[in-house]
C-alpha cells in the first residue's frame, strides 16, 4: 500500500486539533487540578498534556490506516463514524470536568467515551489490526482516566 501523504496528514490534523482546541478552552481550569483532592497515583498535572498528545497521534494513524486499508466502504464509514463521536465526546469530557467542575457527569460521559472508543476500536480491528493495536494504550488511559475521575469526585 502507498503512502498518502495528505490523507496521512489530515487525519492526524484531526484529533490533535480536537485535543488542542479542547485544551484551549480549559486551559485557565486546568490550575485548579492540583487543589484537588486526588486519589493515590494521579499523576502530575502536566503528564496529561504530554499523553494526551501521544492518544491523539497514535489516533490519528489509526484513523488513516483504518480510512486507507481495502475493505468495503460500508465497514470503513461505520468505523470512521464511531470514531469521529468519540473524537466530539473526547472533546467535551475537559470542559465537563475542568471548566465546569461536574465530577460525576464527567465521569459518566467518559464512561460512554470508553463505549465509543471500544467500539471504535472493535470496527478498526476488524479493518486493520495496526490501527486497532494503536486505540489499546487509548483504552487503557480512558480506563486510568475514569479511576482519577472518580476519586476525584468522591474525594471533593
Amino acid at each position: 500500500m502507498k503512502l498518502q501523504w495528505k490523507k496521512l496528514l489530515l487525519c492526524e490534523a484531526i484529533p490533535l486539533a480536537v485535543g488542542g482546541a479542547s485544551a484551549l478552552l480549559t486551559r485557565g481550569s486546568m490550575a485548579k487540578y492540583p487543589l484537588l483532592h486526588r486519589p493515590p497515583l494521579s499523576p502530575p498535572g502536566w503528564i496529561f498534556p504530554v499523553v494526551w498528545t501521544a492518544l491523539f497521534a497514535m489516533m490519528g494513524l489509526a484513523s488513516y490506516l483504518a480510512a486507507t486499508f481495502h475493505a468495503p466502504k460500508d465497514r470503513v464509514r461505520s468505523a470512521l463514524n464511531f470514531y469521529g463521536a468519540q473524537l466530539l465526546v473526547n472533546f467535551l469530557w475537559p470542559t465537563l470536568f475542568f471548566t465546569m467542575e461536574r465530577f460525576l457527569i464527567a465521569f459518566l460521559w467518559l464512561v460512554l467515551l470508553w463505549v465509543l472508543v471500544f467500539v471504535t476500536w472493535r470496527k478498526f480491528r476488524g479493518i486493520s489490526a495496526p490501527a486497532g493495536r494503536l486505540l489499546l494504550p487509548y483504552l487503557a488511559w480512558l480506563t486510568f482516566a475514569a479511576y482519577l475521575n472518580m476519586g476525584v469526585y468522591l474525594l471533593n
